[in-house]
């Protein structure tokens, strides 16, 4: 009994680890994303700034026409801002949600916008940490999908480290290859049925048919060591069941890997 207690008070310990290091690749991307709405956010309250300025010109002038435009600037602006501080307060959010333990409350999400949030997020972070890594990366969301029930944190989780892995994927084979080789990966969405089917896609060295059954096991992996704890795969794995949904590999060596994940509508 007292092993079981210390291996579960380990395993504990090693999901914790697993997630702040995923935050720690987060918090570069966090840091590049927040900073333009920031930007936005400063720069239109300078505009306002002046705006109002020539406003109280304009009112002494008594010229209400002009004033009644500018107003109307200001306002827009003023709409401008909001939005901004908005999409900077959801990323703070994101980042808080990603370090807390997940509620395990599902909530009505829009799958496309947390799947491109990720992979901008996961992008800018690998960048910021090593300036040579660069890929191309598309997006093909169906923009017909409505909002589903998830734990948004925890399937944040899930692409995050997917995003993580296939930008690994096509870096690696960018350092072996000098023949036009252009890393890329793919993220589309699409509903058939009852389902909502996520695939991430890249052109890099696929996985060995040896070991394509043990990537779901816990502290399995083809990295070299202390370049990955071989929890990613497994822990989203877990989440993907706990949703009552599937994640399936498909790859062919030297050439893909693509990662599907289906969720229930």
């Amino acid at each position: 009994m007292k092993t079981v207690v210390k291996l579960k008070a380990t395993q504990s310990q090693l999901i914790q680890s697993e997630k702040m290091a995923s935050l720690g690749e987060l918090t570069a991307g966090i840091a590049h994303e927040i900073q333009n709405p920031l930007n936005f956010v400063n720069n239109f309250s300078e505009v306002n700034k002046e705006l109002l300025l020539e406003m109280k010109d304009e009112i002494r002038k008594g010229n209400m026409d002009e004033v009644d435009t500018l107003a109307n600037d200001v306002i827009t602006n003023e709409e401008k801002i909001n939005h901004h501080g908005k999409r900077a307060d959801a990323i703070v959010k994101g980042m808080l949600q990603h370090s807390r333990n997940s509620s395990g409350i599902e909530e009505p999400t829009d799958i496309n916008e947390l799947a491109d949030e990720y992979l901008r997020l996961s992008y800018h972070g690998l960048r910021a940490k090593d300036k040579s890594f660069n890929a191309g990366f598309k997006t093909d969301f169906d923009n017909g999908i409505r909002k589903i029930d998830i734990v948004p944190q925890d399937i944040g989780r899930v692409l995050l480290n997917l995003y993580n892995n296939a930008f690994y994927a096509v870096n690696e084979k960018a350092k072996q290859q000098t023949n036009g080789y252009e890393p890329a990966i793919s993220v589309t969405t699409k509903k058939e049925g009852d389902k909502v089917i996520l695939t991430v896609k890249d052109n890099g060295n696929g996985i060995p048919q040896k070991v394509i059954d043990k990537i779901f096991q816990p502290f399995f992996t083809t990295k070299p060591a202390g370049e990955g704890t071989g929890l990613g795969l497994s822990l989203s794995y877990d989440i993907i069941k706990a949703h009552r949904g599937e994640i399936k590999v498909n790859t062919s060596e030297g050439e893909f890997t693509e990662f599907e994940i289906q969720l229930p509508v």
